[in-house]
């Protein structure tokens, strides 16, 4: 489990790594792999949201629970699809709010990379999952690697925007800092839930506001064109 491309994070969790309970992870990972079954994503895209995000650089952090489990999605960015696959439902939920938030057309395609070379560090709780097994992968030690991460954050950065969707990630951030940082919460997007208060919360709004008013650089939501959409 190599962090050699995420350097700044690599000198904060190369020690979290070599816990015991990290190398139980590492065994179960191999012996899944042993077995023929199919990971999402690719190993190479585990740490990919730390590669993105270096740690002195984030601003925002979303939290969402596992990596997609069906081919092509996951690609180590919450939320986030691969380009020329079909965005998501929950995605495309985000995509209405800031449409309504901040006016911004919706993007045909879901590669929310722009997001995370800004300084929002797209973090999935969990970082693997079997093929079409939502959740196989909880409680294998993930969790806890990721709280270390989100820790980590709290503790270096000063005024981070945390957005907290739905119960799952509410209680994995419930141990930050409201005065040293801002904590923004609403019910999940995805279609189960959205309409319980996720539209209208006005969090992308927050978010550049609450930067803005600390000196940092707002973030431009609006998702560049990768290629013209299929006919």
């Amino acid at each position: 489990m190599p962090l050699s491309n995420a350097h700044s994070w690599a000198q904060q969790l190369n020690e979290e790594l070599n816990e015991p309970y990290m190398l139980r992870l590492r065994e179960f990972l191999q012996q899944e792999k042993d077995a023929h079954k199919i990971i999402y994503p690719h190993s190479s895209n585990w740490f990919h949201a730390l590669e993105m995000t270096p740690l002195p650089e984030v601003k925002v952090v979303i939290i969402g629970q596992d990596p997609y489990h069906q081919p092509q999605q996951a690609h180590g960015l919450s939320f986030s699809v691969l380009p020329g696959v079909k965005v998501p439902p929950s995605l495309l939920n985000i995509y209405k709010e800031l449409e309504t938030d901040l006016q911004i057309t919706r993007s045909y395609h879901g590669y929310l990379e722009s997001w995370a070379k800004q300084g929002v560090l797209l973090l999935n709780s969990v970082l693997t999952v079997e093929q079409a097994q939502a959740n196989s992968h909880q409680g294998k030690g993930w969790e806890r690697f990721t709280d270390k991460i989100i820790h980590l954050v709290a503790e270096q950065n000063e005024h981070v925007c945390f957005l907290l969707w739905g119960n799952y990630a509410q209680k994995k951030g419930q141990f930050i800092d409201h005065e040293r940082h801002c904590v923004l919460k609403a019910p999940h997007p995805s279609p189960l839930s959205a309409y319980r208060g996720f539209f209208g919360c006005q969090h992308f709004s927050k978010v550049n506001q609450y930067l803005e008013q600390h000196g940092k650089t707002a973030i431009h939501w609006q998702l560049p064109l990768l290629s013209p959409p299929a006919a």
